[in-house]
Formats: C-alpha cells, structure tokens, sequence
C-alpha cells in the first residue's frame, strides 16, 4: 500500500504521543469522503503487558481509539489549513462491535467515512478488518474546538 501520510505528518495532525498514537499511517484520503488508515499491531504495545499475559489481545476501547483518530485525521484534511490547529475532541460512540480478537502481528485497516457533519460537530462510520476481516465496527462521533 502507497503511504500518503507518514508517521511523521499524522504526528502534525494529531496531538497524541506514544504511548497513545495509534495510526502507523494514511494509505488512502479523499477529504470529506473516505479515509483509510492502518496500525502495526505488535508484541511491544505497552498494553499487553496486562491483556492479557499469555494470551495477548488488542483491548476493543484500543480498537475504537485508533478507529477516532483516523476520523481526526479526516475530519482534518477536510477543513481549511487554520482549522486544523484546533483539537478534535472524541464526544461519543454508536453501535460499537467486536468480531473477532485482534492479537500481535496483525494489521489492522481502518476505513472511515463521514455520516454527517453539523457545524462543528462529526459523525462518522467506521470498519477495522484484518487480512480482509471485518474484527471491529462503530460509529464515532467528534467535535472540534479551540486548544487551551
């Protein structure tokens, strides 16, 4: 897959830092439209340390995490360049489903689509898969505001 946005442009667009970025990188964007991002997902997470020791499993709450930021990226490649500078702030989760488990060694797609859009406030479909694999679903909401 051709990278369009590195790791090191997500980290423009995004405030999240290690341990809590969870977008590798960008492989498609058409702005206000669709985005499609990815996650390696490896045994070095700092999270399974704890989920769980053994029987390592990406947590579902993870999965919705890296699923809302790939929505902010889009959310911000869709305003203009001096909206981007405000924070885009998760407000809600809908019809949220797990399918299948998500361990180490796995990559995870995330495509996102926007549902609707009210002022400043983003609704958005999401689908993780895995190797073709549909592994987790939601619809996420987003509002965007002024940093402090």
């Amino acid at each position: 897959m051709e990278t369009l946005y590195d790791i090191r442009k997500i980290m423009e667009l995004l405030p999240h830092r290690y341990p809590f970025i969870l977008v590798d990188r960008i492989v498609e964007m058409v702005p206000d439209e669709r985005v499609v991002g990815l996650k390696n997902v490896t045994i070095n997470e700092p999270f399974f340390q704890g989920h769980f020791p053994g029987a390592p499993i990406m947590p579902g709450v993870l999965i919705i995490e890296a699923m809302a930021q790939v929505g902010a990226i889009l959310v911000n490649a869709s305003r203009s360049e001096e909206k981007r500078k405000e924070l885009i702030y998760f407000m809600g989760i809908d019809k949220a489903r797990f399918r299948k488990p998500v361990v180490p060694g796995d990559q995870l797609i995330f495509e996102i689509i926007p549902i609707k859009r009210r002022a400043n406030v983003f609704k958005m479909s999401g689908k993780a898969t895995v190797d073709g694999t549909l592994v987790a679903e939601a619809e996420v909401m987003a509002m965007t505001g002024e940093s402090q």
